[in-house]
């Protein structure tokens, strides 16, 4: 995702646009949005991978009903009864094209107290395909109509009645009306259409769908895993809180020894970098795999002898490792989700952990990982990223980073989109960008 719009979602009442980069730093103040705007980029990945009704109430986000996401303006004010959102990416619509600029929207409306997609939009320069809901979209031959174009033209077509509409409410798939898959439906171009028209919007579908096509963005929550002194092996299901990490890392130790090894290596890596620990393992409590298990730490002395300390059980250690084993784990899986969205992964962790991982944050997009927006009020994390986009640590390039700056005004939220220089400077910041923290180093110098 390159934009983000927004429109009535929240306290989000004028258009927002925001720009997002390999890396993008959610910044502000409580209750400014940041949570919701997280919210909104899983929501739009899942209509567009999955065309499946979002669930705003899914953890790690619980946004309640429709009325308490639409905007409302108030005990005078009228709650919105629609709120939109999309986003813009490049896609490859044609083998014989470069990359296209496309845009997805998606409006809400109000089912059963819930947001419902009532409309989605998909468009490029050239051409551009929508679906409305005429009615509810349960009753039979009520799919409503598709209508597509150009810029000066545009055809509307009704969805076939025997198109079935799934009553686990997924949403009718654009995609099948792109005849390039086993159940697509064979729907000719409509009347007063060409055929070249036809094809062209059902590229742009199918390069959208196969851009998209199943993924889900990974969503972490800012509280995470409680260590336990030992883990019983059972089946996990990952969960925003990290509690299935020690089994995942057990799993993989006793039956991908490579995977293992690879993983443990950059573990170990990472807690040297932020002085957490030097050395990870899983250490088995029976004679078999498969039994119960312990995840060990360990740390070496700073000396040029560089003693090693005593394996220690991870709930013996201070809580900023165990808050920080699932984030690093996920990170630096070998098939990582293709977004990530963090919120305030520097929890427990100190200031130079914290700086720590704005370097891994780095890393990870500058060799073009998954999409990274993290949540974030550690001005540690923060200015190691700038330092490491000045000092060409990472190979981070500014325009890879964005910054978005949330500033509440009266009882709405504006989004600033701040970029970074060659120095890593923020530029264009409104003044009231961490004027908190100038504010306070006056106070503390007494000036």
């Amino acid at each position: 995702m390159e934009q983000v719009r927004l429109h009535n979602y929240r306290c989000f009442r004028q258009e927002q646009t925001a720009r997002l980069g390999r890396l993008t730093l959610l910044v502000g103040e409580n209750s400014t949005g940041k949570t919701s705007f997280l919210a909104i980029l899983r929501a739009l990945w899942n209509i567009a991978s999955r065309e499946s009704v979002p669930n705003f109430r899914e953890p790690p986000y619980d946004l309640g009903r429709f009325r308490e996401i639409a905007h409302h303006r108030g005990a005078r004010g009228r709650s919105a009864s629609t709120f939109s959102a999309g986003f813009t990416a490049k896609i490859n619509s044609r083998r014989d094209r470069p990359k296209d600029s496309v845009t997805f929207t998606a409006t809400f409306g109000k089912r059963d107290a819930a947001p419902f997609p009532t409309a989605r939009r998909l468009d490029n320069a050239e051409y551009w395909i929508e679906h409305r809901y005429r009615d509810a979209p349960r009753q039979s031959g009520r799919h409503g109509t598709f209508r597509f174009g150009t810029r000066d033209r545009a055809w509307e077509f009704p969805l076939p009645d025997d198109v079935p509409f799934a009553p686990d409410g997924s949403l009718i798939p654009l995609r099948m009306l792109t005849g390039m898959q086993q159940d697509a439906a064979e729907l000719a171009a409509p009347d007063g259409a060409t055929e070249e028209d036809w094809t062209a919007v059902r590229h742009l579908i199918w390069g959208f769908h196969r851009r998209y096509a199943y993924a889900t963005p990974y969503a972490g929550a800012p509280v995470r895993s409680r260590p336990l002194r030992t883990y019983d092996p059972r089946t996990f299901t990952p969960d925003p809180e990290g509690e299935y990490i020690p089994l995942y890392l057990a799993n993989l130790r006793s039956g991908h020894s490579a995977g293992w090894e690879s993983l443990k290596s950059a573990l170990e890596s990472f807690g040297r970098e932020a002085g957490l620990f030097d050395e990870i393992d899983v250490k088995l409590l029976g004679d078999a795999d498969g039994g119960p298990f312990e995840i060990q730490v360990r740390k070496s002395g700073k000396s040029g002898r560089r003693l090693k300390g005593p394996h220690r059980n991870l709930a013996d250690l201070g809580y900023g490792v165990s808050q920080v084993l699932p984030i690093v784990t996920e990170l630096l899986k070998r098939d990582p989700q293709p977004m990530f969205l963090l919120q305030q992964p520097e929890v427990h962790l100190h200031p130079s952990a914290q700086a720590a991982l704005g370097s891994l944050l780095c890393e990870i997009a500058a060799r073009g990982g998954p999409q990274l927006v993290i949540e974030t009020h550690s001005d540690h994390l923060l200015d190691r990223v700038r330092m490491d986009v000045r000092d060409g640590r990472t190979g981070l390039r500014p325009d890879d980073v964005s910054v978005l700056y949330f500033e509440s005004e009266n009882l709405d939220v504006r989004i600033h989109s701040l970029r970074l220089d060659d120095q890593g400077n923020v530029l264009h910041a409104p003044d009231s960008y961490r004027q908190f923290f100038l504010s306070e180093t006056q106070r503390s110098l007494g000036l």
